[in-house]
């Protein structure tokens, strides 16, 4: 089990390599990025704040939940970045490796919408004029 948070870019290549497994038919990756516009306004850059120590619990939490659903799961990766990002920034990696495709797309779609659910990492959007604290569920 991969999990981390990180003030760095994500390297995605290191993220995929981390879900080789002989028994995976299907590695499904997940890749969030910051985009250049929200709710009609135009964004320039995002920041990211996480209460590490409780995120990285979750975010382990969230992992192991997921290997209860799909027992089958033989590889979680959970990367988040924190601090200021541009446009076209990597946020969040998931990757998970599981032998069929079905599991492996309903795991990772599971873990990237409950760790937006559950884990204490908050997104504030900064716009020409001004800044908005983002709820996790737009």
């Amino acid at each position: 089990m991969l999990i981390e948070l990180t003030d760095l870019p994500i390297d995605v290549a290191a993220v995929l390599q981390a879900m080789q497994a002989d028994g995976a038919g299907a590695v499904n990756t997940f890749i969030g990025t910051v985009r250049n516009q929200s709710t009609g306004r135009r964004v320039m850059r995002l920041h990211y704040e996480a209460y590490d120590a409780m995120a990285l619990h979750q975010l382990r939490r969230v992992a192991e939940q997921a290997q209860e659903r799909w027992p089958m799961l033989q590889k979680v990766a959970v990367v988040h970045r924190k601090g200021t990002l541009a446009i076209g920034d990597i946020a969040v990696v998931v990757a998970v490796a599981t032998p069929h495709r079905a599991e492996s797309f309903a795991a990772c779609q599971f873990i990237i919408d409950t760790l937006k659910q559950v884990v204490p990492i908050w997104k504030k959007e900064e716009y020409e004029d001004g800044t908005v604290w983002v709820a996790a569920h737009p």
